[in-house]
């Protein structure tokens, strides 16, 4: 089942510049293990070392941040859109 993955510009060095990618998964967690498997090295910007999504990146699933859902385990089905942004720190 693959899902569209928006990609943010910061990690689009990952996607080779792009900034949309189809990836398989049943889960957001599944996303991201798959998303790792074809781009080494975004995981680990992604999720922390218990992984956990990391604090300061925000995920969405069809517009629905995965904080109030599920989740690294909110489901996602063919045809959504998984959203990742970074959150913008300063002042």
């Amino acid at each position: 089942m693959a899902v569209t993955v928006r990609i943010p510009t910061p990690l689009r060095r990952f996607t080779n510049d792009q900034s949309d990618v189809e990836i398989d998964g049943g889960t957001v967690g599944e996303v991201v293990d798959n998303l790792e498997a074809a781009y080494a090295g975004i995981k680990e910007k992604l999720v922390d070392e218990a992984g956990d999504i990391r604090r300061f990146v925000n995920v969405y699933v069809n517009d629905e941040d995965i904080r109030f859902l599920d989740g690294a385990q909110t489901p996602v089905k063919a045809g959504d859109s998984v959203t990742i942004v970074p959150a913008i720190a300063g002042g």
